[in-house]
């Protein structure tokens, strides 16, 4: 593994090229916020409404989800304090915009900002880190989960992108409740609570079929849609002791319409070197980055990360290697045997140890 930095040694060497206008909010942002806020209420109207042909549903469900995810992505931004800066502003927009994902802004800021960027891939304190060859030998359910053959193994955990993004918020609010002060914990409670709320007074409004395809099935496809951008951020790269992100994110390309409809959500590792930037600048970063350390930068292809994602487990070994325990097979990691420049066929380097 290259030596590595922290990201403010990455910033600080950027930060002198660009213009102070960088690092001020850019509330014009809510204007796409706004659009999606619409788009969710005319299509819950719709449904709860009227009594749609079964494929109009299905396409407005489609719509819904893909609504919710980039709701997500921009509630994410707010919540960096990109949009707006004053306090209560940015938790109210926030809370909105995660509405639809049912994640409070506290528990948020405090599993993603204060813990998630602090320690990015660290074996221990990155709560979003997969578990490493150590924890898997003490995780009976994980040695049983590797029993499977890899393609079915494989198979299930992209079918599980449809619920990680909800399951694991439930797990960071088990998880991070209790290190709350205790007046604060009856707002985190009720911030995650009071979203459930609403989606179930809403099924008591239109009844179960129609909450299939006004909630249920548009959750399932924000949480895909979330998920292939969140696994493919770091799950490739490897395990490192010191936050670098040019060692432990990855961004991933996708055509501009897609970055405009998702906020530029793709471009993370530059998200990790300025996370209180706005992600509009995100394209300017990247090429600074290229231009300083065009050797350690990672990106590729979202389908082509999400292919490498099939090809190869998520445990690690030694920090810089992905392990299918049973087999005994290893896999590089990006910068250690993962070539993530072969934008049209990653290789994947596969041994057995």
């Amino acid at each position: 593994m290259k030596d590595l930095h922290s990201f403010g040694w990455y910033a600080s060497r950027i930060t002198p090229h660009l213009s102070k206008d960088f690092f001020k909010p850019v509330p014009a942002r809510l204007w796409g916020g706004f659009a999606y806020l619409l788009v969710v209420v005319a299509g819950l109207l719709a449904i709860g409404l009227f009594d749609l042909h079964i494929i109009i549903n299905i396409v407005i469900a489609g719509v819904l989800g893909a609504s919710f995810a980039a709701m997500g992505f921009l509630g994410h931004e707010i919540l960096h304090g990109t949009v707006v800066k004053t306090a209560w502003l940015r938790n109210f927009l926030g809370a909105v915009a995660f509405w639809p994902l049912s994640t409070g802004p506290r528990l948020w800021r405090k599993w993603h900002n204060m813990n998630h960027h602090v320690h990015t891939q660290h074996d221990e304190k990155d709560p979003d880190a997969w578990p490493n060859h150590e924890k898997w030998i003490q995780n009976s359910l994980l040695r049983t989960i590797y029993r499977l053959p890899f393609g079915v193994r494989a198979f299930f955990s992209f079918l599980s992108l449809s619920v990680q993004f909800s399951m694991h918020g439930l797990k960071m609010f088990i998880e991070y409740i209790k290190d709350f002060n205790p007046k604060n914990r009856p707002a985190v409670l009720l911030q995650t609570v009071l979203p459930w709320a609403t989606w179930i007074g809403i099924m008591f409004w239109m009844g179960p079929v129609k909450w299939l395809f006004a909630f249920v099935f548009p959750l399932l496809i924000a949480n895909f849609i979330v998920m292939s951008y969140i696994s493919t951020n770091h799950r490739l790269n490897p395990l490192t002791p010191v936050n670098d992100p040019l060692a432990n994110s990855l961004t991933v390309t996708v055509p501009k319409w897609v970055d405009v409809l998702h906020f530029n959500f793709s471009y993370h590792t530059e998200h990790h070197l300025f996370p209180s930037m706005s992600p509009k600048y995100y394209p300017i970063i990247k090429q600074h980055i290229k231009k300083m350390w065009p050797e350690r930068y990672h990106e590729m292809k979202m389908s082509n990360a999400m292919k490498a994602l099939w090809n190869t487990p998520r445990i690690y070994y030694k920090d810089n290697e992905l392990i299918d325990p049973h087999k005994k097979n290893t896999f590089g990691t990006l910068g250690n045997g993962l070539d993530g420049a072969k934008q049209s066929n990653p290789e994947v380097m596969k041994k057995t140890v």
